[in-house]
């Protein structure tokens, strides 16, 4: 019996111990990053690039499902709102739910879920076939050739997304609201206009949209890099990649939340 509860906590300790090793190793992967940066700025094109595969090529998805949000925002805000004689107010509860919470959330959980797996599976594969080790081998530097520039595209890319769902989600509540059920038009937009703030609600967006890109791009580059060289290693990683960005983005979002109505 008393061997039984001694290899359990054995086992709990290396796991406990492995999993602060493992970030303790992210953090110093995240320093390494910024001091690798300078040759993703140089050379501005790898960083465009990186931006076009993170950023545009997820465009179709994050339109597409803001368009529908906002069309569920309408019709949920619509039932809700009428019973207490306030449905002109739609494009408040529409814009506001979508600035200050859906649009960055949503928009990072599908960016994590096609940029940031797609970004791990990447350098996990150029990891197996021995690329990182081929320019290791040729004095190049690995992080600040491949690792960097991915880094930064997904932050840059991160806000833009988010605003674009945002504002497909207004278009949606709007399509919904006064082109299907008849809100008035004026009343919508002039609404919207006068009780969304830039500071408080835009700018909180925005930095919220900036956070999750850090962190989602931070998740990515690291799994991929420190992913076995296996095909179930590279697998592995991008599960993880997925599930990790996915909780720390919720995680962060009630932490930036918090902040904000403390100050407030």
């Amino acid at each position: 019996m008393s061997n039984a509860i001694s290899r359990a906590f054995i086992s709990l300790g290396n796991k406990v111990t492995s999993r602060i090793w493992r970030l303790g190793f992210a953090s110093r992967f995240f320093l390494a990053i910024f001091l690798s940066s300078g040759t993703a700025f140089r050379r501005i094109h790898l960083t465009i690039r990186e931006i076009y595969f993170t950023g545009v090529l997820s465009l179709i998805i994050i339109l597409v499902s803001g368009l529908f949000v906002g069309m569920v925002l309408g019709l949920q805000g619509y039932d809700t709102l009428q019973r207490y004689g306030s449905s002109e107010a739609l494009g408040v509860l529409v814009s506001l739910s979508l600035v200050r919470e859906l649009g960055p959330v949503v928009s990072a959980l599908l960016f994590a879920s096609r940029a940031g797996s797609a970004i791990t599976a990447e350098i996990g594969l150029m990891k197996a076939t021995e690329q990182l080790s081929a320019m290791e081998m040729m004095a190049v530097d690995p992080i600040a050739r491949v690792v960097a520039p991915r880094f930064w595209g997904g932050v840059v890319a991160m806000p833009l997304l988010a605003a674009l769902f945002s504002a497909m989600g207004i278009f949606g509540g709007y399509l919904v609201g006064v082109q299907l059920i008849g809100v008035d038009e004026g009343s919508f937009w002039s609404q919207m206009q006068a009780s969304v703030d830039f500071r408080e609600d835009i700018m909180n967006g925005v930095i919220k949209s900036f956070v999750f890109g850090v962190i989602v791009s931070w998740v990515a580059v690291f799994e991929g890099y420190d992913a076995d060289p296996t095909a179930e290693g590279v697998s592995g990683a991008t599960t993880r990649t997925v599930v990790t960005s996915s909780l720390a983005i919720l995680a962060a979002d009630f932490v930036l939340t918090a902040f904000r109505f403390r100050g407030a």
